[in-house]
């Protein structure tokens, strides 16, 4: 039987373990990138580890969140990244240099090579044929010190892609249309393999803009074949030479298909508040925006911005609202900037910002009080944009250009009288991509060899070893799809604590109960109940760490996002489904009590666990774990026990 083409890097990098879809494998990691939200903490317990050098093929810092420097806080992490990576010999790339995922697309990403990312949408690269993905801080850790990521083997899923995009189509429609129909939660233990004429005719681009936002589907990645249209791609970057053919057997065999013509897409858009709240442009047009944003990760590429660029020649922008443009990469920038077409924008009435995160996580650009903005960014959570009651549409950048020009939604299919000869701008490559490298300082060219730490950089804090007992009260009950923005959010206010785990933690889950942290410490122990998906969205490790810093012992969920779980076994938090029936009946408030030796249980093998709660009723829940996750467990996290593997002899690969 032949092999997707998943599978066959899979086992090209494969160390432990069996292809089997559910069972647990281990990989080599040939790179890693950190961005600088998750990655001082990576560093720090690279330090912990008293490892001396990164042993991956690469590896690569990036300061894309908080580049505004708010305070001498967001300085301080950036000026530790920098000493970190001369420290440790990784690639540094400075603030203002572009986001992370883009920047590594243009100048690192290789096909038929693993990726492990501190960031959740780390599968970008998947576009190039790279098998990427995105994990905790402490997993990157591991893996960039030799050892090998562990992961479920997931289900590779064909996306059969026929036909071609239409005039205003967009490869965003593409992923838009793949949220309608799967959900938020439809790709959790898959990787999206994209296949099919369809998928011929869409460029690198393109295909990055599907594989960064898979991360919204819950997938551990997804990823294209490579054909010309790749080597073309990489050729333009100057890197023709790491091209590789990739391409699954002609008799390999899917778990499941789904097939998308694209010549059947129309202009999609995402409602308020969640990426898989889908519909056609045309079903809400009409609607008032006061702020449009181009740019992101998933939207922020010079292909990306030029299309609207020529929506906005000659034309003003609507007097009534904002209009950004925010560059994924100094590269893009620098492009546009030499065409002409950023002096087009800014006289069309468009601000350009920096390339950074910035406006996608709630810093800069925050939307008016009761107010709409349409972004071409990936995630729309609620409150994520910086403001509590927000209300955010997720679609394309010709999407986007229309509504600015227009002042409301519209369909740009509507636009024709207005935009008079304009065809329907579609995706351009320039001839070669001549942007400059002032601002990423290669490993070989580093200007630090020792750690800077300022004052606001802490501890890794480190749990004790699994007990006998869990019991606590119920300190919070939350509902489906809780965000790890709704456990530690990105605003600018907190997110220069990421460092700083016992400040950090005073902010946890506050955008669900602003009295959580408090009565956490009060209670000195406890539990969390949670619905389906709990923990979707970023990777960062901080919204484990936290709750593990206040006394959270054990979550009771429903189900539980791939990487928000495996941070919680990293940081000694015992995660326990439950059923809808238990789920319904628990409340905030109740005393539970695990029965079982816990400890014992865990390092047994045992999967079943009775609950009781109040003294009055019990319950099953159940912990889905493996040997190697049980063992974390046990030790207290990750962190101690890869520091006791170290001590006695053996490898980090062997955690």
């Amino acid at each position: 039987m032949g092999q997707t083409l998943t599978e066959k890097i899979l086992s090209d990098h494969l160390v432990e373990g069996d292809l089997t879809p559910g069972e647990e494998i281990g990989i080599e990691i040939d790179q890693v990138l950190m961005q600088d939200t998750t990655g001082t903490m990576v560093w720090l317990q690279f330090e912990a580890l008293d490892l001396d050098e990164a042993q991956t093929e690469l590896a690569a810092q990036y300061c894309d969140h908080q580049t505004y420097q708010f305070d001498f806080k967001n300085t301080d992490d950036h000026r530790f990244l920098r000493s970190a990576a001369g420290t440790y010999g990784a690639h540094f790339s400075r603030p203002g240099n572009g986001i992370c995922h883009n920047v590594h697309k243009e100048n690192f990403a290789a096909p038929g090579k693993t990726l492990l990312g501190s960031d959740s949408h780390t599968p970008t690269p998947g576009g190039l044929g790279q098998l990427a993905i995105g994990a905790g801080g402490l997993d990157i850790a591991v893996a960039m010190g030799g050892g090998a990521y562990y992961v479920e083997m997931p289900e590779v899923v064909n996306v059969r892609l026929e036909g071609e995009l239409s005039e205003w189509a967009s490869a965003k429609d593409v992923i838009l249309e793949m949220l309608r129909r799967e959900t938020v939660k439809g790709g959790v233990g898959k990787v999206f393999e994209y296949t099919g004429p369809g998928a011929e005719s869409l460029t690198v681009p393109e295909r990055t803009t599907i594989t960064n936002m898979g991360t919204e589907l819950g997938a551990t990645s997804s990823i294209f074949q490579t054909d010309e249209k790749t080597k073309d791609y990489l050729e333009r970057q100057g890197r023709g030479d790491e091209y590789v053919e990739l391409t699954a057997d002609d008799d390999a065999e899917y778990a499941d298909e789904i097939v998308i013509d694209l010549s059947d897409l129309e202009p999609l858009i995402a409602c308020p508040s969640m990426p898989d709240k889908v519909v056609p442009v045309r079903e809400v047009a009409g609607k008032k925006v006061e702020q449009v944003l181009v740019g992101s990760c998933t939207n922020g590429g010079y292909e990306d911005i030029l299309p609207a660029a020529k929506m906005f020649e000659g034309r003003e922008v609507a007097k009534h609202l904002e209009m950004i443009v925010a560059p994924g990469s100094k590269q893009a920038g620098e492009i546009l900037a030499r065409e002409g077409w950023t002096a087009e924008m800014m006289a069309a009435g468009v601000n350009v910002s920096e390339a950074t995160c910035g406006p996608c996580i709630g810093i800069g650009h925050v939307p008016a009080s009761d107010s709409i903005s349409l972004r071409t960014f990936n995630r729309n959570f609620e409150g994520r944009s910086g403001i509590e009651d927000d209300n955010v549409y997720l679609c394309s950048p010709q999407v986007a250009a229309a509504a600015a020009l227009e002042g409301e939604i519209i369909d740009p299919r509507d636009l024709a009288d207005e935009l008079g000869d304009l065809e329907a701008p579609g995706v351009e490559l320039p001839d070669e991509y001549n942007g400059s490298k002032t601002d990423l300082i290669y490993a070989e060219d580093a200007i630090d060899d020792e750690l800077i730490k300022g004052p606001n950089i802490g501890e890794v804090p480190l749990q004790d070893p699994l007990g006998a007992d869990i019991s606590g009260e119920t300190l919070l009950k939350m509902e489906d799809n809780i965000t790890t923005d709704h456990i530690i959010p990105a605003t600018s206010d907190i997110l220069k604590f990421r460092s700083n785990i016992e400040r950090l933690s005073d902010f946890t889950l506050s955008r669900v109960d602003e009295t959580f942290a408090q009565r956490a410490k009060d209670a000195g122990t406890g539990v969390l109940v949670a619905g389906e998906n709990y923990g979707q969205g970023s990777s960062r490790e901080h919204a484990a760490m936290c709750p593990m810093y206040l006394g959270i012992e054990a979550v009771l969920a429903q189900s539980f996002a791939r990487i928000h779980k495996a941070n919680l076994f990293n940081f000694g938090i015992v995660p326990l489904a439950i059923d809808e029936e238990t789920y319904a009946k628990l409340e905030q408030g109740d005393d539970v009590e695990i029965v079982d030796d816990v400890a014992a249980a865990v390092e047994s093998g045992q999967e079943e666990f009775t609950i009781r709660v109040n003294d009055d009723w019990e319950a099953t829940a159940n912990l889905h774990a493996s040997e190697r996750e049980r063992n974390i467990l046990a030790a207290g996290g990750k962190l101690p026990l890869t520091k006791q593997q170290a001590e006695g002899g053996a490898a980090p690969a062997d955690d």
